[in-house]
């Protein structure tokens, strides 16, 4: 018996375990779109039937269009989300290159250090992150949530580049240098390129958390100029009466960029994940 088919059984199996994680994953969020499109009673009554000409309504996205803030908040969360990914992506990594490319007495001692912060959660820190912004006059502002989810997203950040920066040649840095280049340009123009796998990698592990957040908007930013797209959602939230309509709806239109980015990066995200595995 040949070895594919001994491997056919195998790759047969392997694809039904994915392909039932894969609809596990995804239920939930099929749920909640399926049923932004449906009324009230579409929804208690059958929530795992798709629309019906009965129960098919846009009264959620109405709503949610109407309460005039609900765009500012969506822009609120752009403008935090991509900023903060900005600054991981820049700062995490230049420190990644510091690290791979230079030696220095406690450089060890340094990555262990930052690695720290994939262990500890950075919310364990909140009252004191709370006394610093109000000492610095940043509370109700986006500045202190994009320096909150920096710092979070940081050493993730550091410790994937750092890893793929080593495997950058030698060879490559060192004629760059010989060619009179700058460290700065050797690291912008030589050896930023060949990690753009691990930068795509790094800024989709990075903006779901800081997108889906609603601990520090509900903490550091809860004013109405400055909530974020899950602290709105929170808004058809009542003690007696849901708008589940509303909510769905804003959940929904939550999720488009998440999946945008997944698309745009998808091809950059497996090869990311993926280089380290064959060489």
């Amino acid at each position: 018996m040949s070895t594919a088919t001994h491997s056919l059984p195998r790759t047969i199996g392997a694809h039904a375990v994915l392909l039932t994680y894969t609809a596990i994953a995804l239920f939930p969020v099929i749920l909640v779109i399926v049923n932004s499109f449906k009324s009230r009673a579409g929804i208690f009554g059958a929530p795992l039937t798709p629309p019906t000409p009965s129960t098919f309504d846009l009264v959620g996205y109405t709503t949610v269009f109407g309460q005039g803030d609900f765009l500012h908040y969506f822009q609120n969360s752009l403008i935090v989300t991509v900023a903060s990914l900005f600054f991981v992506l820049l700062f995490g990594a230049m420190a990644a290159f510091a690290l791979s490319e230079y030696r220095f007495r406690g450089n060890t001692l340094m990555g262990l250090y930052l690695a720290l912060g994939i262990m500890i959660p950075i919310r364990l820190g909140t009252v004191a992150i709370l006394q610093l912004m109000v000492a610095t006059g940043l509370v109700n502002t986006l500045t202190a949530l994009i320096l909150v989810y920096t710092a979070q997203g940081l050493p993730l950040a550091i410790f994937i580049l750092s890893e793929f920066m080593k495997q950058v040649s030698d060879d490559l840095k060192n004629a760059g240098r010989i060619d009179g280049l700058s460290e700065y340009t050797i690291f912008f123009r030589l050896v930023l390129p060949l990690v753009r796998p691990s930068m795509a990698t790094v800024a989709v592990f990075t903006m779901i958390p800081i997108w889906n957040d609603l601990w520090f908007p509900l903490i550091l930013a809860p004013s109405e100029e400055t909530k974020t797209v899950t602290l709105g959602a929170q808004l058809f939230l009542g003690q007696f009466v849901t708008n589940w309509n509303a909510i769905l709806a804003a959940l929904s239109l939550a999720i488009l960029p998440v999946l945008i980015l997944y698309v745009i990066f998808s091809r950059q995200l497996i090869r990311g994940i993926t280089s380290g595995a064959v060489k």
